[in-house]
């Protein structure tokens, strides 16, 4: 009788590690698999059952949220995003059958409440399965700003960022074009794809944030950098003086650089920083040399990566530098925002922080805080700082270029504020060299005001305009005014009195529709 129990014990603990090692597999050896599987649908229904928490502005505009959904849905609840194309690039998409994107997709826990902070705050309900334990994840961006960049920016294709110079807080990020999920998250499937599809293909790539997911050449824009590294080294003094000139041919070529339009300019570093002439900052790049040069651009980020809390940033770049002690007309060229010279729209509005800021570059953030569903505090983001390319003498320095800027030079057309505020500001026009068409040029301007107590820096690029020796289309004449107005508005208008960053307090509990073939029993129900 013993043998016969402990034949039969053994035989149950074989079938019982048979079953664990076979559990295993499947549930966890295999389990990204078969959740990758297209057939497997589980997973994703699961996730769409799950009551799903807002995604909210700075200023308390709901961007996304969760609705119950239609009985011939199949899942319990779909996704709306009332604000449409203007916080998208945030936000991104969550969708039935094409996945989920940016904030949508990082932060996917949190708004489901499957994080453990939630998990344990919610311990109390563990046996109600129907509980609600849905957060939400509060931005930095505001919406009203959104709305005046996206009114200012009009048809033309660009990005506007705005940074608060002395946290990193991004309280705007707009690129023109900009998409609405609306058009394909609850759509029938073809639908859907076909919609979806039309803007992966469109060639203005709309679902891009170009803000900080691409690079242009910086033009002029760029000469801030230079003019910082070339203060930090040594290169330049304040006393500085560059003769007036046409043209200069640097080492190794017989072709020669001019400044903007053949125009002849020179004087000392505060007049050639104010008219943007490009010859003194070429002789800058030269004087300095490839090592100091591409050192001083590692001090303020480029060619790394950007250390943003939305997926998939694009990187600055300066271009191949591995045999540029024998291209030296390159590293002249570079040095005033050309050739090679690639940047990302969000980190010239962090080189114009970094002035307004005393030398100190922040880390970009455009999370501000989670909340759980009764409203408290899960996490907030804290100011962090993440570069010194400049220390307080030169970020002064700078800082009175860029008001001379303003005042008597390239911004003097457009950037002349409301009540009187100093702007500090540097104008760009990117010369993109295209020979089929060759008045090609992004406009840029990057500014920060008040000139003696930042409180905003922003960074403006339009995109791909014409500009003609008629029509002159540079920086300050069509990035400026964008600038302008979004300064105006922030600090003298209608947005300086907008209140940022509150709680949205508890959320309500999302509750699916009834089931229609459920019949009403008088009480409601």
């Amino acid at each position: 009788m013993n043998r016969k129990i402990r034949q039969l014990a053994l035989g149950l603990m074989t079938c019982y590690v048979i079953l664990f090692v076979a559990l295993n597999y499947w549930h966890v050896g295999r389990k990204e698999e078969l959740d990758a599987r297209f057939d497997n649908t589980r997973s994703v229904v699961r996730e769409f059952n799950r009551p799903r928490g807002p995604i909210v502005s700075a200023d308390g505009i709901v961007a996304a949220r969760s609705l119950p959904a239609p009985a011939e849905v199949r899942a319990d609840f779909e996704r709306e995003y009332p604000t449409g194309d203007l916080l998208s690039h945030a936000t991104g998409y969550f969708t039935f059958a094409f996945g989920s994107t940016q904030v949508e997709k990082s932060h996917g826990d949190v708004l489901t409440g499957q994080t453990t902070e939630q998990q344990i705050r919610s311990i109390g309900d563990i046996l109600n399965a129907d509980v609600d334990n849905s957060g939400s994840v509060q931005l930095t961006l505001r919406h009203d700003l959104q709305q005046v960049a996206k009114f200012l920016m009009g048809a033309n294709e660009g990005s506007v960022v705005v940074m608060e110079p002395d946290t990193g807080a991004v309280r705007a990020m707009w690129t023109s074009p900009s998409y609405d999920p609306n058009t394909f998250v609850n759509e029938e499937f073809e639908t859907a794809q076909d919609n979806l599809v039309a803007l992966q293909q469109d060639p203005d790539n709309p679902i891009l944030a170009k803000s900080y997911q691409d690079r242009f050449m910086p033009g002029s824009t760029f000469k801030v950098i230079t003019t910082g590294i070339a203060l930090e080294n040594g290169t330049i003094t304040t006393e500085t003086a560059y003769p007036d000139e046409t043209e200069y041919v640097p080492p190794q070529t017989s072709d020669p650089i001019n400044n903007y339009n053949n125009t002849v300019c020179g004087g000392d570093l505060a007049e050639v920083f104010a008219r943007s002439c490009n010859i003194p900052f070429a002789k800058m790049g030269i004087e300095m040399g490839p090592d100091a040069f591409i050192a001083g651009t590692k001090d303020w980020g480029i060619d790394q990566n950007i250390p943003f809390d939305l997926p998939r940033g694009a990187r600055s770049t300066i271009g191949d530098v591995s045999n540029l002690d024998d291209e030296l007309p390159l590293l002249a060229i570079r040095a005033f925002g050309q050739s090679e010279v690639q940047m990302v729209p969000m980190h010239m509005a962090m080189v114009a922080s970094t002035v307004a800021n005393n030398g100190i570059m922040m880390r970009p953030y455009a999370i501000g805080a989670t909340y759980d569903h009764d409203g408290g505090l899960l996490a907030r983001t804290r100011p962090e700082e993440w570069k010194e390319p400049l220390s307080a003498e030169s970020a002064s320095i700078l800082r009175d270029l860029m008001v001379g800027v303003v005042e008597v030079g390239t911004a003097s057309c457009c950037l002349n504020l409301e009540g009187g505020v100093q702007a500090a500001a540097k104008t760009g026009t990117a010369e993109l060299g295209l020979e089929d068409d060759p008045d090609l040029v992004h406009a840029w301007i990057i500014a920060f005001a008040p000139a003696d107590d930042p409180q905003y820096a922003v960074s403006v690029v339009v995109n791909n305009i014409r500009s003609t020796s008629e029509l002159a289309a540079t920086g300050g004449r069509v990035a400026g005014p964008i600038a302008e107005g979004i300064l105006d508005y922030l600090l003298t208008g209608e947005g300086a009195d907008v209140v940022v960053g509150e709680s949205p307090g508890p959320l309500p509990d999302i509750e699916p529709l009834p089931d229609p073939d459920t019949p009403d029993d008088g009480a409601g129900n």
